[in-house]
């Protein structure tokens, strides 16, 4: 039997299993089943904690499909509640080691509970070779043809490859035009699709994510719309800009020497409980 604890962060749901006494030999299948709606729990994702030698936790990310991703916002402010709550951690303030490097975390709490994590996420990546992009140098709101519809979008990584497109679209056209940039030739490792636009100083944002599909909220997301708005003037930097997605709000600050994106948001628990995985 396998314990587990299932969060969302704004609707952003994860399968949190506690890894640190043995580093965990994830099973792909094992992930898909649990993540499944219908024949496991359901999730968009499962979200290993794990020792690490240079941070105070680790965390591994794996997306529903089974796939490893190299970074997640609101998993990584599941895992920093999960840690505050169950005294992984001393103190208010920790560190996190993950793929994308080890990440700074506050935690604001009432009662002993934390309510809200605040994460430095990192200097934002806008090398095309190290995104990964098929492009030299940057590509900053520009253009990209997908299946013969020219947008206009800025790519980035947050630890994970990222394209935001501000393009006036309609519901119908962003369901078809997601999966298809998610598997642009453009990125090799395929890419988390981002569609936003800015109304009175604030970010709305759907997110299609790699290996998960449409999703309620991307963290990431979030802050690499925030990166793209700012590069783009659309927002000012070093103010928090708020970021809505379907499933909740984010505060995102994007520093102007692009040194940090601070993303602020929640996390929730919503139950525990035990699984037997069976072959």
């Amino acid at each position: 039997m396998t314990k587990f604890w299932k969060y969302h962060g704004i609707g952003n749901d994860f399968i949190l299993i506690d890894s640190r006494d043995a580093y965990p030999d994830i099973d792909p299948e094992f992930v898909r089943r649990v993540c499944d709606r219908h024949f496991g729990i359901g999730a968009d994702g499962v979200l290993y904690i794990t020792k690490a030698d240079d941070a105070d936790i680790g965390m591994i990310v794996m997306n529903p499909d089974g796939s490893e991703a190299e970074m997640c916002g609101n998993g990584i402010r599941c895992v920093a509640k999960h840690a505050y709550d169950m005294r992984m951690v001393n103190g208010d303030a920790f560190r996190i080691r993950t793929m994308r490097g080890v990440l700074d975390v506050r935690i604001y709490h009432e009662n002993g509970k934390a309510m809200t994590a605040e994460v430095n996420m990192g200097r934002p990546i806008l090398d095309c070779s190290i995104i990964p992009m098929a492009k030299e140098g940057v590509f900053i709101d520009s253009e990209i043809d997908a299946d013969g519809t020219i947008l206009r979008g800025t790519a980035l990584s947050m630890g994970n490859p990222h394209l935001v497109i501000f393009d006036d679209l309609t519901d119908d056209e962003t369901d078809r035009l997601g999966p298809l940039l998610e598997r642009s030739p453009l990125f090799p490792n395929r890419v988390n699709v981002g569609f936003a636009s800015v109304c009175g100083g604030k970010i709305f944002l759907r997110v299609h994510e790699r290996g998960a599909g449409w999703t309620l909220a991307c963290g990431t997301g979030a802050c690499a719309a925030a990166v793209a708005a700012a590069l783009s003037n659309r927002i000012p930097y070093d103010v928090p800009a708020e970021v809505g997605l379907p499933g909740g709000w984010l505060n995102i600050t994007v520093a102007r020497d692009l040194s940090g994106v601070m993303m602020t948001g929640s996390a929730e628990l919503v139950y525990t409980g035990d699984i037997r995985y069976e072959v």
